[in-house]
């Protein structure tokens, strides 16, 4: 991402006490901040999924694909409610160039095997665009299948940079793993974090090894060092003692994890449970930790990430779309929830832009929409002037966040 250094080195001097971001769409498509339920529409349960459909006239056809169940089901189920809210959003306003939207989320439970059989099953659906899928692993393995077909892929949280890799028909609205090692040094090390950090990885995860490995490189450049740098496999993930204890024999006063939520549940307990204290450091994946079942979350008090949206922000477009999510889903969403919902606003800026029309191939569509994605500019929740390279990935920056009194907040 060519922005993203300058764009950290901003954030970390001043840009952070800027208000969040304004009102989602662009200057191609300027949605509306006031939430609307959608006239007519209703939801059903279909082929293991959620199905939110319009009756009258041609419509488009998006399918989403996360995990609604598993463990990273925090993830998912919020994909799944943030992009419901915004196709409830446009159907009400009147839909896309007079067309409205059919929604179908299915769950993959954040295995690869059956993510492919998810998007198998939302193309017998009819299925002309896809929001997802939510994990980076999954949506690897989706993204050859959608390339094939020649289908439009916008992933709202998956970032591993190996997703666009010879797929040009899969765009990203989430900055990459990469980028997201090299902003959580310069942040460290910027604002004298620490002096001496430890990392645990996941080393059979693309998330996590992606992240780690950027993190170290540009960690050359900063103002601290990594005295302990230990990895983890997906085989073994339920006991850290070893890591922890190597990083706290080295005197890291900071452990970076560059891991998910569920993990970093077990290793906050584990090593308070060894009376280590340590500053911990996280990106996205993070974003999840506090609803943990079973995890005492006081635990998480001081935890600092990287993520691209807080709910705590006072701009308006971030207020209406907190309260709207609360009351359709009784919980203040997520990040992964915010990605999906700014993912069909850009569908929305694109198809406008496009002139596309849900009666053309599944591959004419997003021949016009891989055209319009590198025009449009968008202004969302999770990113300000949000704009497209050829290859997908996104330019925009991450913002900084600190757990306080239970919840997220963009440090001040």
């Amino acid at each position: 991402m060519k922005k993203f250094k300058k764009a950290v080195s901003l954030l970390a001097a001043a840009a952070m006490t800027a208000t969040m971001l304004s009102a989602c769409g662009g200057s191609d498509a300027n949605q509306g901040a006031d939430t609307q339920e959608a006239a007519g529409a209703e939801t059903t349960e279909s082929a293991g999924g959620t199905e939110t459909s319009e009756s009258t006239g041609a419509s488009f056809k998006i399918g989403a694909i996360g995990p609604s169940t598993g463990g990273a089901a925090v993830y998912g189920i919020a994909v799944q409610n943030g992009a419901d809210l915004a196709v409830k959003e446009i159907n009400a306003a009147g839909g896309i160039n007079g067309h409205q939207i059919e929604y179908n989320f299915q769950d993959d439970e954040c295995d690869n095997e059956k993510s492919v059989n998810a998007y198998n099953t939302l193309k017998d659906w009819g299925m002309q665009m896809l929001v997802g899928t939510t994990t980076s692993g999954c949506c690897i393995a989706v993204a050859a299948e959608s390339a094939n077909d020649n289908l439009f892929q916008l992933t709202p949280s998956g970032s591993s940079v190996d997703i666009l890799k010879d797929n040009d028909n899969v765009f990203q609205v989430c900055f990459t793993d990469p980028n997201q090692g090299v902003g959580a040094a310069q942040y460290i090390g910027t604002n004298a974090v620490a002096e001496k950090v430890a990392v645990i990885y996941d080393s059979s995860d693309v998330y996590s090894s992606g992240i780690y490995e950027k993190f170290a490189q540009e960690a050359a450049n900063q103002p601290f060092e990594i005295v302990s740098a230990e990895a983890f496999t997906a085989d073994n993930k339920t006991d850290f003692s070893v890591q922890l204890q190597k990083a706290k024999d080295a005197g890291a006063e900071l452990i970076f994890l560059p891991i998910y939520y569920t993990e970093a549940s077990l290793i906050l307990t584990q090593a308070n449970g060894m009376g280590y204290a340590p500053k911990f450091f996280g990106c996205d994946g993070l974003d999840g930790i506090l609803n943990v079942k079973n995890f005492d979350t006081a635990l998480a008090e001081g935890v600092m990430l990287l993520t691209p949206f807080a709910a705590d922000a006072e701009d308006e477009a971030t207020k209406s779309f907190v309260s709207a999510y609360q009351e359709a889903y009784g919980d203040t969403p997520n990040q992964f929830a915010a990605d999906a919902y700014d993912a069909v606003y850009i569908l929305k800026a694109a198809l406008e832009k496009s002139g596309a029309a849900p009666d053309e191939s599944v591959s004419d569509i997003c021949e016009k929409l891989k055209g319009a994605m590198v025009e449009i500019t968008v202004d969302g929740l999770t990113g300000e002037a949000m704009s497209w390279d050829s290859d997908g990935a996104v330019n925009k920056a991450p913002k900084a966040m600190e757990i306080v009194n239970g919840n997220y907040s963009l440090i001040q």
